[in-house]
């Protein structure tokens, strides 16, 4: 059964239990209900659910997330993407996806979130050399890849989660703790797609970089042409590696990126539809509206609480 194949059993809520068991232990004494928890180190979050979420949409900041127990699925145009139980996603571009949670109050889904640093990442590439026994990178990596949880990773996010029930050993030892869970991710099947966010000629990396500029500037009036300036490439060019890599036209892109964080405004600071369609760079609150509905299949006066 292949992690990109559309058919894939959408449940493994069973599966990796005796392997899993301390993670799902370390998760379960903090995590109690459903949603996302801070934690003593502050790239390090853990998530939970209680019952299924039904598919919705969703952005993740360059990350690595490790379900312990039951099982997500991405949705990612025209492609699926499992992460349950005995696997853990690596999102190396914040691309926006759809996502679906299966878990039950009995075996709710347990999982950590660690959002990584760019510039520790790049240390590791740079101390394992240019091969260090690393998979080889495809031509272009995805921005978003499923990966299985082989022993190494299982047991970095065991001393991690350990840590986190540690105040001193999260002060002194808690990066030390993300360094050894990167270099396990490193060491994976799917290392390219984060060696290439470090690579500053490759495409990956110049792509990023146009994405740290549209999300500071996402309500500003983006062109094309601009976001290929800070990729250092001429406009067609970044726009073919920009939608191979993402998956969407840089347009595309923006538009989603804008109504995700428009969601975000009216679940959780209150404001008026008019005042978060201004936020995000609308001009017109009836069009703004008519592309919220569309995109979150309700209107967007019926926010009252963020989805986990």
């Amino acid at each position: 059964m292949g992690l990109s194949d559309p058919l894939v059993t959408p449940f493994m809520l069973t599966c990796h239990l005796d392997a899993n068991a301390a993670m799902v232990s370390l998760i379960s004494g903090l995590a109690t209900r459903s949603g996302f928890f801070p934690t003593l180190l502050p790239d390090v979050q853990l998530v939970s659910a209680y019952g299924h979420v039904s598919r919705c949409p969703q952005i993740y900041e360059p990350s690595v997330i490790v379900i312990a127990q039951g099982s997500k699925l991405a949705y990612l145009e025209g492609r699926t993407l499992e992460y349950g139980a005995g696997h853990y996603l690596v999102q190396a571009l914040p691309v926006p996806f759809e996502y679906e949670t299966f878990a039950t109050p009995e075996q709710p889904l347990l999982g950590v979130y660690i959002r990584f640093d760019r510039a520790m990442l790049g240390e590791l590439v740079q101390e394992m050399g240019d091969d260090g026994g690393l998979p080889a990178e495809p031509q272009t990596p995805g921005s978003m890849v499923s990966a299985v949880l082989d022993t190494p990773m299982r047991e970095a996010v065991e001393r991690l989660l350990r840590c986190l029930h540690d105040p001193l050993e999260a002060r002194v030892m808690g990066q030390a703790r993300l360094r050894e869970v990167l270099f396990a991710a490193l060491r994976g099947s799917q290392a390219g797609v984060l060696r290439a966010l470090v690579q500053q000629q490759g495409h990956v990396a110049r792509v990023a970089a146009s994405l740290n500029h549209l999300h500071q500037h996402f309500s500003d009036n983006l062109d094309v042409a601009t976001l290929a300036r800070f990729a250092n490439m001429s406009p067609s060019t970044f726009h073919e590696h920009f939608k191979r890599t993402t998956e969407l036209s840089p347009l595309q892109y923006l538009k989603r990126l804008r109504l995700l964080k428009a969601q975000q405004l009216l679940a959780a600071e209150g404001l008026g539809v008019a005042q978060v369609a201004h936020r995000v760079g609308y001009q017109s609150t009836s069009q703004f509206s008519r592309e919220y509905k569309r995109y979150f299949a309700r209107n967007p006066g019926q926010e009252s609480e963020p989805r986990a």
